[in-house]
């Protein structure tokens, strides 16, 4: 089971290496009747893609960005704005949801300088949180 698992952690980075714009790539976990309070990231720097890799049945984990609740479905994805106020929820009593979460730059109407600088300044930023110690991974 962990070589399984091994193989499609390394698939799923192969995949995602080659894209520029990529600040942060993994996999989120929610267990059941757990969830992510209310909040907003604050910044429009960038855009959040969600795809579902095991999501219990019956649309019981949802997501509410703004005022729009969606429910994950396996092998489909969610694009959001964390600008916007979301949320997250796992009504299942004995499923835990997991999730390809991706982070990327909002680069549509960026140029090329301005990804790099915003590459830049985002590789410094999670440089010192890693020194602060508020996070242990790091980009990819």
């Amino acid at each position: 089971m962990v070589v399984a698992h091994y193989v499609r952690y390394v698939a799923t980075v192969n995949i995602c290496i080659p894209l520029t714009s990529l600040t942060s790539a993994g996999f989120n976990r929610q267990n059941p009747q757990t969830g992510i309070p209310l909040h907003s990231d604050g910044n429009n720097m960038w855009l959040t893609c969600q795809m579902g890799v095991k999501v219990p049945k019956g649309e019981k984990a949802w997501i509410r960005v703004g005022h729009e609740t969606r429910h994950w479905k396996e092998g489909s994805c969610l694009l959001y704005d964390t600008t916007f106020e979301h949320e997250t929820f796992n009504e299942s009593q004995d499923e835990e949801r997991v999730v390809l979460h991706i982070d990327f730059f909002n680069t549509v109407a960026m140029t090329k300088i301005e990804i790099e600088i915003m590459q830049y300044i985002y590789a410094m930023r999670e440089e010192y949180l890693k020194a602060e110690g508020q996070i242990k991974a790091g980009v990819l």
